[in-house]
């Protein structure tokens, strides 16, 4: 019970009913803005299994956002399928990218798993920049949504279509809630504390660094079929290293090794982009000093200060008077 009722889970259920308040009273562009928010809170959760849970910082990560954007644009567009095949397959798709560069990347660390994951990006972007059959680097356009009416809703309406994409990312929060405090969430944890020693007790490291980052691929690419879906658009430049750059800033913002850390951080940077962008056009100042300052002086992220916080007050009221009183003295 006590575990059900931890810092994290409190604070995401504080998170959900806060993000349906707004729903209820916000307008067009606050439905907008909503969408954008829960479909880079998956974003940012994915890669957080990878830096924060195993210790694998990848400049690479929007390679899968890119390839399950442009799958679901050439299944709809080009080959004239309905949305939510082209999403289940965009999502398969996406992850058997991942498994098949897994298998190369993660016998890699540090320096080394950062270049190359940066150079793999780097290549889809270049393909699908050149690639006029898809657009080039005019982007694919015309990219329909996942018909909702099933469900009561329309997905063309703004207010429907973020309430589908709250639930979504409230879905992929639970599955990977369950992952992370599972044995083999654990695992990870262990890889990126003491990766030598993990392995010296027989753990196959690589297999599980291989299937984190197949789960990640997979999830990253989810996204990216939502984002397609939300802009009706995809252009190659969701594949980017800015792109990846963007989204691990999100989940160091919010705080490592947290999902509801990279929930903040996404929220975070997507509000504060929105309206400092609309205030000045020197807006990426004040983004990078924000980030600078997070660093020096919330070195654990956003929620992890909180969280850390949280807990030292939580040990003060639950110490014996008498214990303060010696330690004070």
């Amino acid at each position: 019970m006590k575990n059900l009722f931890s810092l994290e889970r409190v604070t995401t259920v504080v998170i959900i009913i806060g993000a349906l308040t707004f729903h209820q009273f916000a307008g067009y562009y606050g439905h907008e803005i909503l969408a954008e928010i829960a479909i880079l809170a998956i974003f940012a959760m994915s890669l957080d299994l990878l830096v924060g849970y195993t210790g694998m910082i990848s400049l690479g990560h929007a390679a899968f956002l890119g390839i399950g954007s442009y799958a679901t644009g050439i299944l709809t567009v080009h080959m004239g399928w309905s949305v939510a095949p082209s999403l289940v397959i965009s999502i398969l798709v996406a992850g058997l990218v991942a498994a098949l560069v897994g298998l190369f990347v993660v016998r890699l660390g540090g320096i080394f798993f950062i270049m190359i994951t940066l150079a793999i990006s780097q290549m889809f972007h270049a393909y699908f920049l050149k690639n006029r059959e898809y657009g080039g680097d005019d982007g694919m356009p015309g990219i329909p949504r996942i018909d909702l009416e099933s469900f009561g809703l329309n997905s063309f309406d703004p207010a429907d279509f973020a309430l589908f994409t709250l639930f979504v990312a409230v879905i992929i929060y639970l599955l990977l809630d369950l992952v992370t405090n599972s044995p083999f969430g654990r695992y990870l944890i262990g890889i990126h504390q003491n990766e030598n020693r993990m392995r010296s007790l027989g753990v196959p490291i690589n297999r599980y660094k291989l299937a984190i980052f197949i789960v990640a691929g997979t999830i990253a690419g989810l996204a990216g079929s939502l984002q397609a879906q939300h802009m009706g658009f995809v252009s190659p430049d969701a594949m980017y290293w800015t792109v990846s750059g963007i989204v691990l800033i999100m989940v160091i913002i919010g705080g490592t090794g947290s999902l509801v850390g990279a929930i903040i951080g996404a929220a975070t940077v997507q509000l504060m982009t929105h309206k400092i962008s609309s205030l000045t056009e020197h807006w990426m100042i004040y983004m990078g000093i924000f980030f600078i300052g997070v660093v020096l002086f919330a070195s654990d992220g956003l929620y992890g200060t909180f969280a850390r916080q949280w807990c030292r007050f939580r040990e003060q009221r639950t110490r014996p008077e008498t214990q303060r009183m010696d330690g004070d003295a």
